[in-house]
């Protein structure tokens, strides 16, 4: 079997008008069920936070974390200290440690999608080269890949926080500058209209709106749509002979 990183038995490339050689692709709700994982942690952090004796029932807190996540943003790395401040907690400290270590401890759980791995093995073997595009904290994203056992399928990964702002078609022209490429070499993977297609498509790259996670009921102007990663397989082979 033919594992990443090496070349042997590849597909010779094909010729096609689209000449796609290079796959860009998000890592939450793409390539793992992110939205499942954040709530099962952040519900473990707060069930955490009880156990330790705080006095607020979970229905209560969880309402309370919910809009801090909303006005701070998932990647903000304080959360639960700003619970606890916004609560009026006097020495919150083993409040705050219990439900970071909940929260960490649940990562020993992360998986990637079923068809992950198998997708990416796949997409290897026929010669494309693969990277990650994606919004958020460098150290955190690769944590993800790391810990999902995916890391080293990816020559490259692009995160806004290197790229100086979110994705955005600034970010996509970066990209394409940095790999040196034509917007009709690459494909961009992702589940969100606003970061992964909209974007992406003014910077002249085709995509695939994968329909999963909390985005997928809002509509799409992607070029192709997906709702397991592992169609993006039998989708390239198709553009292929186009």
């Amino acid at each position: 079997m033919v594992g990443p990183g090496n070349s042997r038995h590849l597909f010779p490339f094909p010729q096609n008008k689209y000449m796609i050689k290079h796959v860009l692709l998000d890592i939450d709700d793409t390539l793992f069920p992110s939205t499942e994982f954040s709530s099962l942690a952040r519900k473990n952090a707060l069930n955490a936070m009880i156990s330790m004796g705080l006095g607020y029932d979970y229905g209560e807190l969880n309402e309370t974390l919910s809009k801090l996540i909303q006005k701070k943003g998932s990647n903000y790395p304080k959360h639960f200290n700003e619970l606890c401040k916004q609560l009026e907690i006097k020495n919150p400290g083993r409040f705050i440690a219990a439900a970071v270590a909940a929260y960490h401890n649940t990562k020993t759980s992360i998986q990637t999608y079923p068809t992950t791995q198998l997708t990416l093995l796949k997409l290897k073997e026929r010669g494309y080269k693969l990277y990650i595009a994606t919004n958020g904290d460098s150290i955190k994203q690769w944590d993800k890949l790391i810990r999902l056992n995916i890391a080293l399928y990816f020559r490259e990964v692009f995160v806004s926080e290197e790229i100086g702002r979110d994705k955005d078609i600034f970010f996509y022209k970066q990209v394409l500058k940095k790999l040196d490429v034509q917007p009709k070499e690459c494909i961009m993977v992702g589940d969100r209209e606003d970061t992964d297609i909209i974007p992406a498509k003014k910077a002249g790259i085709k995509t695939v709106r994968i329909i999963s996670g909390k985005y997928k009921d809002i509509p799409t102007i992607a070029d192709f749509t997906i709702h397991d990663i592992l169609e993006l397989v039998e989708l390239l082979k198709n553009i292929e002979t186009q």
